[in-house]
């Protein structure tokens, strides 16, 4: 067996233990001390075991899954990865008490959320994540801007990219637009670090646009301080619970 062959079924074998560990922190079995603080959650907080379980799926799929031909497949892994963490934390960071919006209205609101940051993710690190040979845009819609792996690999911005791009970063802008009325009606006390990522997430997207849409050999980053300058505009967000939505 190759080598990767090899780390691949170490990383099945690691990963059905996860699982089997998992069942046993929901029934209050921990096994060390990591263990033990997810099962003091579980037992505080009402969280469903599903989206743990769903994370795990997704770290099988990456072991043997680096292209998506379309955007239904590539938004599922935005669920495994992502999604699925808005899911865990919605019952831990609480619904606001006076909130006039239905509790799957706020859910939908997290896995837009969680989305959107991957599909950032994604954008931001094209060029990365071509040096590992993996592609995460959705092959039909490169095809229909006569682009294809190659292009991502040979790291040429060309106008047919930059065209690309751009529909990209529309598509994760909506999904941030649709994650803020479920973040508004998040309990206060909850709401300022989930603004303040939502904030920060969309100005890499600004950064991608500034760099030209050369993602394939530049790497989009907020700077710390314009991080810390976001930070006050984030909270007088937590003041509100309506949406907000920027103009995109």
């Amino acid at each position: 067996m190759t080598e990767e062959r090899r780390k691949a079924i170490w990383a099945i074998y690691v990963l059905d233990r996860w699982e089997e560990r998992l069942q046993d922190i929901f029934y209050g079995r921990p096994y060390d001390m990591l263990d033990a603080a997810l099962t003091d959650a579980v037992f505080k907080f009402p969280l469903d075991i599903k989206p743990f379980r769903d994370m795990i799926e997704e770290m099988r799929i990456d072991t043997r899954k680096f292209r998506y031909e379309n955007f239904q497949e590539l938004y599922l892994y935005c669920y495994y990865v992502a999604g699925t963490v808005g899911l865990m934390s919605v019952p831990v960071m609480g619904i606001a008490p006076d909130s006039s919006s239905s509790a799957q209205s706020i859910y939908n609101g997290a896995l837009n959320l969680g989305a959107g940051n991957q599909l950032t993710n994604f954008l931001r690190d094209v060029g990365e994540d071509a040096s590992r040979g993996r592609v995460y845009l959705p092959q039909d819609e490169l095809a229909q801007f006569v682009l294809c792996d190659k292009d991502v690999f040979a790291r040429k911005v060309t106008d047919n990219w930059r065209e690309r791009m751009k529909e990209q970063i529309k598509r994760a802008r909506t999904f941030f637009n649709m994650a803020e009325e479920g973040t508004s009606q998040l309990d206060k006390d909850s709401r300022w670090p989930v603004w303040s990522s939502l904030l920060i997430y969309r100005e890499i997207l600004d950064a991608i646009e500034e760099n030209d849409y050369d993602n394939l050999t530049k790497r989009a980053y907020v700077g710390r301080m314009k991080k810390f300058l976001m930070l006050p505009q984030a909270y007088n967000r937590t003041q509100s619970k309506g949406s907000l939505i920027f103009p995109y």
